[in-house]
């Protein structure tokens, strides 16, 4: 596989402006509550950006290996993977036209399209495609005497990225426990920067949803080993599905995903390709096929990609499929 091209975004400073050109691009707080606010078109002229996660992500691995495919087989196209914060981020900067195809969290995308939570009006993102399932994988620092996450309550606490679907779900789970960010020292951080202070005894815990298994959550586990446990998250599943719906899941994180002593218990939510309402249906179309029609090659680059079916390709409510993906589907059976 040749090299992929990766274009690191300014990442706080990319979500702000994917904020701001949304409601440029008719994402205005003029619009009716009920309507959704159309997105911009792509940029066009035969490049497409995959907005991903963070760099020791399965968004971001993932990412580069659709854009090598979409290159290798979409004709005129080159494709390219960008870092950013993830879900949220990623849904603002493909409504502004800044990105073609976000990797997004479904919960996040919800929010995006009822206009709630993060998003101040709804956006009229469209999905590809539903592909796998992120597992919420909550660690904690063995010496940080922390049993659950009712323990997290004064304690340093990295809830992901801002802007990202970890973050989303991290304080959710907080508020599953009766807790808010003010009850934490809360630390908005990257899953490099992240781990990396779980290793030097500077943050307590952590929140990641991500893919089986995330590199930067081998390289903690295999750090510290013991010294390092990640929670179950049983009572919060129940929580979550009676606040926010059925898009939370029971999830099991294997043991052997980690070097963990057992099963962990967690919560999955499935992940969506996103994209903007106004690419051309023949585009949808043909990066669509792309991708589906190249899932063994994707499975090379990391093995979440094997849990990509068609059969549950469509499953993205309340997130429409674009028109040229459903074609796709149609035409695949």
């Amino acid at each position: 596989m040749r090299t992929l091209s990766l274009r690191v975004f300014g990442l706080a400073a990319a979500g702000a402006l994917a904020l701001s050109a949304c409601t440029e691009a008719g994402g205005g707080g003029d619009a009716p509550d009920d309507t959704a606010a159309g997105c911009a078109e792509p940029s066009g002229g035969g490049r497409v950006s995959i907005a991903t996660g963070n760099t020791t992500g399965v968004y971001y691995i993932l990412g580069g290996g659709m854009a090598q495919v979409i290159t290798d087989n979409v004709e005129g196209t080159e494709a390219t993977a960008e870092a950013t914060n993830a879900s949220a981020e990623n849904i603002q900067l493909v409504c502004a036209g800044d990105s073609d195809i976000g990797f997004t969290l479904a919960d996040t995308a919800a929010d995006a399209v009822n206009g709630s939570a993060g998003f101040d009006e709804p956006l009229a993102v469209q999905a590809l495609a539903r592909i796998y399932t992120n597992y919420t994988q909550v660690f904690v620092r063995a010496d940080a005497g922390i049993t659950s996450v009712a323990d997290f309550a004064g304690k340093s606490v990295s809830t992901g990225s801002p802007n990202s679907g970890t973050e989303v779900i991290a304080l959710r789970l907080l508020e599953a426990n009766d807790l808010t960010a003010e009850d934490v020292d809360q630390q908005r951080l990257a899953l490099p920067e992240t781990v990396q202070g779980m290793k030097d005894g500077a943050i307590d815990a952590m929140v990641w949803s991500g893919g089986l298994p995330t590199g930067g959550i081998t390289d903690l586990t295999t750090s510290l080993g013991t010294d390092v446990v990640m929670l179950p998250l049983t009572e919060e599943l129940t929580y979550l599905q009676d606040t926010y719906g059925e898009v939370y899941a029971e999830a099991t994180v294997p043991a052997d995903t980690y070097g963990l002593p057992a099963d962990i218990a967690t919560i999955g939510v499935p992940n969506l390709l996103v994209v903007s309402d106004a690419m051309p249906e023949d585009q949808a179309y043909e990066l669509t096929k792309a991708i589906f029609e190249h899932l063994d090659e994707l499975a090379e680059v990391h093995p979440e990609a094997l849990n990509i079916s068609l059969d549950t390709a469509t499953e993205t409510d309340p997130v429409e499929v674009h028109p040229g993906a459903q074609r796709y589907f149609d035409e695949a059976g």
